[in-house]
């Protein structure tokens, strides 16, 4: 905005500038005037945690400017960060770590608090006092300041209170409250005076408890503070204060100072935890501590919401309440908590109108009047007091109390009680009848009846009442007695009476009279009316009265009559007999002293009514041994009519007599334990309970047996059942932990850790973290933490060494670790693997070198010829030629071929045979020097070989000379040598013949023939040289014997025979020719006639013999003292590569001419030791007993190895332990030395000769090693010993032995220098107590602690070796100790059949016909045996009629379909290395039967009850079995037989508790208990207490029953349908549900949690959730085009009837339409000038037009101006 004022000022201007801007936000009608549009969206934050910034805009709508902002502020993700977030401030700073200033990377660190501009970002370069102003403005959201809670937003610091609202200036009081009156905690002060001494060296000054704040403590003095802490799950702490500093001690922060005389310490708060101070006697003085801080109110009054209101319409009210909340425990609590705390004030209801809005069916203008004038609040109401419980002594009464509510018509009905809790609710119990119960008052005794000896005396008892007045409602149990005997000590002088004498009439009537009168009470009672007259006028007669059970009903003062059980106690007797007199007509005088005729006439009534026994009770207990009582009743004699038990005499009672019954055990019924504890506290969670089926044997025994489940006939009980089903708190369930990024290292693994609550019906939510309360745990970890194997790390390859054709490229390696910290460290190459040759170097193939007109002789490859002709005469071991020429050569001469070049490097020399590439076999050998070596010429030999330097080409060819000096022809179809050697063996001449050659070099008929020129270049001198050779002087005869030998394979002498070696001393080796000499007299025959060239050829031939004679004499000397010295040996090659099939074909000329002669011995092999060598020539040749130590420029190894023995030993070669293999590159010499051709790293090892004949045998080894380095001499062979007491092994090998053998490791090392031998054992050095000889390891009776992996390392300056041996110890095969994991894997394979372990002694199984069975063999041993199943001592798979399967590696054998011919022995036979065992089983089939077997126990002890029954079993083969077993099998016939028919001891007999007095709230129950003695007779009859208190003690008659409390779910009325809208028309009402004793006390939710709770909300129609969201049109878009286009509509929620609009919240169940949009969003296009605004004539009335965001915007409307 400031810009366009700038630009243009005015308010058409301001107007049109804000076209600029995007607006946010429709239009609203609520702003003042219309000027403005509506408020757009919030911003997001500008920050996630820690208070951001958030803004909203607007824009204005008006020509004329807007009062007001355009912008907006509020704050947003108030909460605190995670403390890994950092400091904000800190953040911005960091971020210019990676931006040079001033041409220099700094670590920038926050400057903060700066007074003069908190808002810009000023950074200090950490190390340094370098500060920067890096930014002018920080982030919106940065703090100020650091302790404050104001932020910068746009650059200004901007107030922000404690409750987070920008400009507030609320601050936090003492008690962490934001805007609070310091009402929620109270100030603690005091001081502390230590009283330490010797014996008490610590003590508490002061206990602050969790939350509270400003905590201040100084101790002066020389004792020392110290804390233990206390967390609200139990976790203890405790911090010694040791130093001065700033500690965090269970998350608060501890500020701690220590002075010479003083300690201070502080904590800001609020503490986490509960804070103990204590004080350690440090010195003699004592020391004070003063102390001050603010301690929180834990029980406080919280606030409810407002409860629903208390009318849909028309106008209602609603309250709050208040409830009582823990701050610990996060929990509400009983009211009397808070009233423990004085500044706890209850806060009052709070009281507002709600629903305002006018009803529907009203006429819409109902006024809303004042609540006290018009609404009258609701108020309690009581029903009238109950009767009291109680008519005396105190009672208690109660009423009804309700909420009720009047309206205007004065209609009171009953409310919600919450809408009376403004006021307190009225007592609904209170005492009553306190006055004291009715007592006995006993009058004085009337003198006795008599004057002299023994009488009786009465009195008079009355019933008062707390007046004094004579009532009734006495018990009549408590009753005094009204009459007693009394003695007169005046002896008479008549005979004594033998009975008291009875009262005088008149007292006798006074006092039965006044006994009976009973007033009507409270208390229902009986109540006689008067006797009727006697039936008769004389003699005995009855009298009869009315007896009723009445009760005294107190409000209507009248008197009820009940039926007889509802009163308590004996009923009067209704019927008495009555004396008239006597019948003689006399009335008698009344004499005191004479009462004869009334005694009379008591005891006549005495005689007609007697006590007697009729039946017995119901028994006590229906099975298991109960009581009967016998009844007694009162009779009449005559009629035998029941009488009233008050005519028959108490005196004569019978005893009570009782009897046992239903002696029988009971039936099995299930027995049921406890609930155990949920297994989760909330969610829902499982207990269980023990319930298992029983029956009761003997309850006197008390024996009970535990049945089967199948055996109760009802259904059992559950045994769990869900408990604890709520919601659980958030908590954090961490997922399974991922793969290690790394195999070894030092890696990281991860796992999701995410805040889920658990619900009530088991399922998970998933919520944000800020629901999770708890720390969070690790969601990341370090893992794989051990070092990685070494690993070669190659480098790339480096150019090609040539820019053309054919180079090398080589790359350099080194050997890596990483160790498990991550880092990688170069470690010694001899810890990689062996590093093949071709990972280093190989060869590269560039473009092929061109080749110019004119050979170069500055720059291109260049080969040094030899043009000659070259012809053996005589055998030679090895001839040596230049690359140019020709030769003709014998059989079986070795030849090596050079190619010296200059300006080109040798090893890229290549070769061709026949235009074919030749590599390295074991015949030719390709050397990288630029030779090549044949090492026994054979016809396949022949050919062309063509050597190639870069573009230079050289040939030699190669001719074969027969026998009888012909040339031999080049085989071609046979396919190998050995088939070209037996034609030669069928027939040496026709192989040996001359042949026309393939090219027709010697055939007439070729016109190239006839001009001279042969057609082959090849061939051209085979004519010149076959005429040669025909007049050399050959011996024909010798020749024919070489070509004999040849074609037999016999060994020939070391040296020729002399005379015929004298035969051809006058030829020369080989004759030698230059190619020109040959091509001058070929080229002279071809100018002859043709009749004429066979003479002139002869002749010419001729000449030419003689000229090379003559050269050959000329250097006789140097040719011939050679050969004299030394004749090479004839080299046969072997027929195979068998070293020990050539050698015993061979004989030395010295034996075969006189070896019967000589004596027989053993082998004996040559050694010539020497000195290690290291030879850096290409061909090392070498003996036994040697080191050789490789160089790089080694070529060829050759080791010679002599014995010497009758019979001639035979040779045989080994490496490293293992026989050598032949090839291409190794080669067995024919004087039986081994020859290594072009060696490489894998040759290296101990090569060893063995020399063997029937005498014995003997070896020698020569050690091969690379550069001087370690070698050890190592075998791989698998040792296994089971009986020898030693075993030696050269290291490398495998040992596998028994326990107790003495071990011997050789380690035999060999290096340049020597090597030093080191031995460890499982990578752990040996120390000097192991027997250590000469490398050597002798291990003494090994045992398996011994086993384990030994390594010998050798090491010298090149470098070091190891080489390992295994030594496993053999256990043969035993039994295992431990045998549940077979009888694991026997249930397992098949769980329900039966199943047999084998054993060495055998075992058995029974089993019926048809069955299957499992046989389980245990075994253990190592190595892990084989088993062998058998069945008779056959194996089992030969077995016929046996189906059978073997399971478990052979430890389970299943047979199956068992029949006679299955059954008898099955063995399992285990053997490994170390041994065998045999183990055996066998197999009976057998049937099932019954056996009547010894009797049962008796089922009684004592009586006349007591039965055995014999027991029926099932056996098989004499073994119980389940009874199942034998169902179809007749059943034996068996009777019980009596047993323990005796006496019982006597014991104490109960009867059957009675019913509880009360279903809940507490009652008692009662039963009889008396001492019974049961005789044999089965006849039980009552005995002395004392008999059965010797014996038990008495049982109780009388306990407490159903002492729950007597409760109840109770609820109000359902609410108003008043609360939130969750859905059209419809809405939530609620009500309160609450626990309550049957009197009304509330009691907690949890003592009702066994009954069903109600339902506390449901959902319900109102008409006030009629509603819907409504939209208008969109406004036209604000641009045609471009990106800056939107338009807007008013989205309002109206009701559904009336269309009016209604508070928003009411349409939240469904979202909310979007209220604006972006339009026209596409791009304008430059090529077509159009306005893009619908306000561009407004721009051109104001001659905006020459403004260019004007003019592109309105091209259209503007170009036309």
């Amino acid at each position: 905005m400031e810009c366009c004022r700038r630009a243009t000022p005015g308010i058409p201007l301001l107007f049109l500038a804000f076209l600029l801007l995007s607006s946010r936000a429709a239009r609203s009608e609520e702003d003042r005037d219309g000027l403005w549009d509506a408020w757009g969206p919030w911003s997001e934050c500008s920050r996630t945690c820690g208070g951001g910034a958030s803004y909203s805009l607007r824009r204005c709508l008006s020509s004329k400017s807007c009062e007001g902002r355009n912008i907006r502020y509020r704050t947003c993700s108030n909460v605190d960060c995670p403390p890994e977030a950092g400091d904000f401030r800190a953040q911005q700073c960091s971020a210019h770590n990676d931006v040079k200033h001033h041409g220099q990377f700094y670590e920038w660190l926050p400057v903060s608090n700066d007074p003069d501009n908190p808002c810009s970002l000023k950074c200090q370069a950490k190390g340094t006092a370098l500060v920067v102003e890096l930014a002018p403005k920080v982030l919106d959201g940065t703090r100020c300041y650091t302790e404050s809670l104001d932020m910068c937003i746009s650059g200004l610091c901007q107030i922000v209170g404690c409750d987070h609202q920008l400009g507030s200036t609320v601050k936090e009081d003492n008690c962490g409250v934001c805007n609070g009156d310091g009402s929620t905690c109270r100030l603690v002060r005091g001081q502390y005076k230590s009283q330490l001494s010797a014996t008490k060296l610590d003590d508490t000054v002061v206990a602050i408890p969790y939350g509270s704040r400003h905590i201040r403590l100084v101790l002066k003095g020389p004792d020392h503070l110290y804390l233990e802490t206390k967390t609200l799950q139990g976790a203890k702490g405790e911090n010694s204060l040791s130093s001065t500093g700033t500690f965090l001690v269970d998350n608060s922060t501890v500020d701690f100072q220590k002075f010479p005389d003083k300690e201070i310490l502080r904590m800001a708060g609020p503490l986490t935890a509960d804070f103990i101070v204590k004080i350690h006697d440090s010195g003699p003085a004592d020391s004070m501590v003063q102390f001050i801080f603010y301690q929180p109110i834990i029980h406080r009054w919280r606030e409810t919401d407002f409860f629903p209101c208390s009318a849909t319409c028309g106008g209602g009210y609603q309250l709050t309440s208040a409830e009582c909340y823990d701050l610990r425990s996060n929990r509400v609590v009983a009211d009397q908590y808070c009233h423990y705390y004085p500044e706890n004030i209850k806060p009052k209801p709070k009281l507002q109108e709600c629903n305002l809005d006018p009803c529907p069916a009203s006429d819409g203008y109902k006024q809303i009047m004042p609540y006290d004038l018009y609404h009258p609040l609701p108020r309690w109401e009581a029903t009238p007091w109950t009767a009291c419980s109680s008519s005396c002594g105190g009672g208690i009464q109660s009423r009804a109390v309700s909420c009720v509510e009047e309206d205007i018509q004065g209609h009171v009905t009953s409310v919600e009680e919450w809408k009376c809790m403004y006021t307190p609710k009225m007592p609904i119990v209170q005492p009553c009848n306190i006055f004291d119960c009715p007592k006995w008052l006993a009058q004085e005794w009337s003198p006795c009846t008599v004057t002299c000896g023994q009488g009786l005396r009465y009195r008079v008892v009355l019933c008062i009442d707390h007046r004094g007045m004579h009532t009734g409602g006495c018990s009549p149990k408590t009753k005094p007695h009204i009459k007693e005997e009394c003695i007169i000590p005046t002896p008479c002088y008549k005979p004594k009476e033998k009975l008291p004498v009875e009262a005088k009439l008149p007292w006798y009537k006074q006092a039965q009279e006044l006994e009976e009168g009973a007033a009507v009470s409270e208390e229902p009672s009986f109540i006689p009316e008067a006797w009727s007259a006697c039936t008769v006028t004389c003699g005995m007669g009855t009298q009869v009265r009315v007896v009723r059970c009445q009760v005294l009903l107190s409000f209507s003062q009248s008197v009820a009559d009940l039926p007889v059980d509802e009163c308590e106690g004996p009923k009067p007797a209704s019927q008495r007999a009555c004396y008239a007199g006597p019948c003689n007509g006399e009335i008698p005088e009344f004499n005191p002293d004479s009462t004869d005729g009334l005694l009379g006439g008591l005891q006549d009534l005495d005689e007609l009514y007697d006590w007697e026994y009729e039946g017995f009770t119901k028994c006590s207990e229906s099975c298991g041994g109960g009581v009967q009582e016998a009844v007694v009743s009162c009779l009449n004699k005559q009629t035998r009519e029941l009488a009233d038990e008050n005519l028959c005499v108490t005196s004569r009672r019978p005893p009570q007599l009782l009897k046992s019954c239903n002696l029988d055990p009971c039936p099995a019924r299930w027995e049921i334990g406890k609930w155990s504890p949920c297994s989760l506290t909330c969610g829902v969670g499982l207990q269980t309970r023990d319930v298992f089926c029983s029956h009761l044997l003997s309850r006197e025994m008390n024996e009970m047996v535990v049945l089967a489940d199948d055996l109760c006939r009802h259904p059992k009980p559950s045994t769990v059942q869900a408990c604890n089903r709520f919601n659980c708190p958030p908590a954090w369930y961490p997922a399974q932990w991922q793969p290690c990024s790394r195999t070894c290292g030092g890696g990281i693994q991860k796992r999701e850790v995410l805040c889920k609550q658990r619900m009530a019906d088991g399922s998970f939510l998933e919520l944000p973290e800020t629901f999770c309360s708890a720390s969070k745990p690790a969601s990341q970890q370090a893992c794989k933490k051990d070092d990685c194997p070494s690993e070669w790390l190659l480098s790339d390859w480096t150019e090609c060494s040539t820019s053309c054709g054919e180079g090398t490229q080589t790359r350099s390696a080194i050997c890596r670790k990483v160790l498990k910290t991550g880092v990688s460290t170069v470690v010694n190459s001899t810890l990689c693997p062996p590093l093949p040759f071709s990972s280093s170097i190989r060869p590269c193939m560039l473009a092929t070198c061109a080749r110019p007109g004119r050979p170069s002789t500055k720059h291109s490859p260049h080969i040094a010829a030899a043009r000659n002709v070259y012809i053996q005469t005589r055998r030679q071991r090895k001839l040596h030629f230049i690359v140019g020429g020709f030769a003709y050569l014998l059989p079986k001469t070795a030849v090596v071929l050079r190619c010296p070049t200059r300006r080109f490097r040798k090893p890229l020399i290549t070769w061709e045979k026949d235009g074919q590439h030749l590599i390295s076999s074991a015949h030719v050998t390709v050397a990288p020097f630029g030779y090549l070596k044949i090492h026994r010429l054979r016809p396949s030999d022949a050919g062309i070989y063509t050597c190639s330097a870069g573009p230079a080409r050289e040939q030699f060819v190669i001719k074969l000379i027969g026998g009888n000096h012909k040339l031999v022809a080049r085989p071609l179809n046979l396919r190998s040598e050995e088939e070209a050697l037996a034609v030669r063996k069928g027939s040496p001449k026709e192989a040996l013949q001359t042949h026309k050659h393939q090219n027709g070099i010697f055939s007439n008929g070729s016109k190239a023939e006839k001009r001279g020129l042969p057609a082959d270049p090849g061939s051209r001198y085979d004519d010149i040289v076959s005429r040669l050779l025909e007049q050399g002087g050959w011996p024909g005869e010798l020749l024919t014997s070489w070509e004999v030998q040849d074609s037999m394979e016999r060994n020939t002498s070391s040296e020729e025979d002399p005379n015929a070696e004298q035969a051809l001393l006058h030829l020369p080796f080989t004759m030698v020719t230059e190619q020109k000499r040959l091509d001058d007299i070929l080229r002279n025959l071809s100018q002859q006639p043709e009749e004429l060239r066979d003479l002139y050829s002869k002749h010419l031939v001729a000449q030419l013999a003689q000229d090379i004679f003559r050269s050959h004499l000329e250097h006789q000397d140097m040719l011939l003292k050679p050969s004299e010295q030394r004749f090479p040996p004839v080299a046969v090659p072997p027929h195979k590569h068998v070293s020990s099939f050539s050698s015993s074909l061979r004989t030395s000329s010295g034996e075969a001419g006189g070896g019967s002669r000589r004596p027989h011995r053993k082998p004996t092999i040559l050694r010539k030791i020497s000195a290690a060598q290291q030879l850096s020539a290409s061909e090392v040749v070498t003996h036994l007993g040697q080191t050789v130590a490789l160089a790089s420029g080694t070529l060829s190894v050759l080791l010679h190895c002599e014995a010497i023995g009758n019979p001639r030993p035979t040779i045989s070669w080994a490496r490293n332990g293992e026989e050598v293999q032949f090839s291409d590159r190794i080669l067995l010499q024919p004087d039986d030395s081994l020859q290594i051709l072009a060696p490489v790293e894998a040759d290296v090892g101990f090569y060893t000769c063995n020399a063997t004949n029937a005498l014995g045998y003997d070896s020698v080894s020569i050690a091969v090693t690379l550069a001087g380095k370690p070698l050890v001499k190592a075998s791989r062979m698998t040792v296994v010993n089971t009986e020898k007491p030693a075993v030696t092994v050269d290291i490398g090998s495998t040992v596998k032995t028994v326990r107790g053998a003495n071990v011997t490791i050789n380690c035999q090392v060999a290096g340049v220098p020597e090597a030093e031998v080191t031995w460890f054992r499982n990578k752990s050095k040996l120390g000097s107590s192991h027997h250590l000889h000469e490398g050597s390891l002798l291990l003494t009776n090994v045992s398996s602690l011994d086993q384990g992996l030994y390594s010998c390392r050798a090491a010298n300056l090149h470098g070091e070796l190891t080489e390992n041996t295994q030594l496993l110890i053999l256990d043969p095969p035993h039994v295992p100790t431990q045998l549940e994991d077979i009888k694991a894997l026997l249930s397992a394979t098949g769980p329900n059949l039966p199943s047999v372990l084998t054993s060495p002694m055998g075992t058995q199984l029974v089993l019926d016909p048809g069955n299957s069975a499992l046989l389980g063999c245990p075994i253990t041993g190592y190595p892990t045996p084989n088993i062998t199943w058998f069945h008779g001592g056959q194996p089992i798979a030969t077995t016929t009629g046996l189906t059978h399967h073997i399971l478990a590696a052979g430890q389970i054998l299943q047979v199956a379909n068992l029949s006679g011919g299955s059954q008898g022995e099955f063995s399992c036979l285990a053997q490994n290395e170390a041994g065998m065992l045999v183990q055996k089983a066998s197999l009976v089939i057998q049937d099932y039967w019954w056996s009547v077997d010894r009797l049962v126990t008796c089922s009684a002890s004592c009586g006349n009850r007591g039965v055995q029954q014999p027991r029926l079993r099932c056996l098989l083969n004499n073994t119980e079995v389940n009874p199942a077993h034998c169902a179809g099998k007749v059943r034996p016939a068996v009777q019980p037989i009596a047993c323990n028919r005796r006496d019982c001891p006597s014991r104490w007999m109960v009867t059957s508790w009675s019913a509880c007095t009360r279903s809940c709230g507490g009652g008692i129950q009662t039963r009889r208990v008396t001492c019974q003695k049961l005789k044999a007779s089965g006849i039980s009859t009552p005995v002395s207490n004392d008999m059965c208190t010797q014996l038990a003690k008495r049982p109780v008659d009388t306990q407490a029953c159903n002492q729950q409390l007597c409760v109840e779910w109770a609820f109000s009325n359902w609410g108003q349908c008043n609360g939130p809208c969750i859905g059209p028309r419809l809405a939530v009402q609620h009500r309160q549900v609450f626990c309550q004793t049957r009197d009304g006390i509330t009691l907690p939710s949890e003592q009702c949690s066994a009954l069903p709770r109600p339902v506390s909300t449901q959902n319900c129609w109102s008409d006030a959730c009629s509603v819907h969201w409504r939209v208008s049109l969109w406004t036209l878009c604000t641009a045609t085009c471009g990106n800056y286009g939107f338009q807007s509509r008013r989205v309002e929620c109206v009701h559904a009837r009336t269309n009016k609009a209604v508070p928003e919240h009411l349409c939240s169940w469904g979202p909310r339409p979007a209220n604006w949009q972006r339009c026209n969003i596409t791009p304008c296009e430059n090529m077509e000038c159009r306005d893009t605004t619908r306000y561009c004539e407004k721009v051109k009335q104001l001659k905006l037009c020459q403004l260019s965001q004007f003019k592109s915007r309105c091209c259209g409307t503007c170009g036309k101006a």
